[in-house]
């Protein structure tokens, strides 16, 4: 799965969250889930449910604390992905 694929894979997984619309028109690996996004924390360990799901991966609680970013939660979804 390339980059691009995990991106559109997140997009869809965050939709449900976002509090705000137009930044997540201009959602890209710079993204920041909390302050663009404006999800607040409690939706964000949803979303890293969602993701374990998605992915079939575990994420730790360190990896999650720094999930923050689109381009975060990419590098620790390949992370976790070649691990397994």
């Amino acid at each position: 799965m390339d980059t691009k694929e995990i991106v559109n894979s997140l997009k869809k997984i965050v939709s449900p969250y976002v509090q705000n619309e137009p930044a997540f028109k201009n959602f890209d690996m710079n993204t920041d889930f909390l302050k663009d996004l404006e999800i607040n924390s409690a939706n964000l360990v949803d979303i890293v449910l969602d993701v374990e799901d998605e992915f079939n991966i575990t994420i730790d609680n360190d990896s999650m604390d720094n999930m923050l970013t689109v381009q975060d939660a990419v590098s620790i979804i390949k992370e976790k992905r070649a691990e397994a």
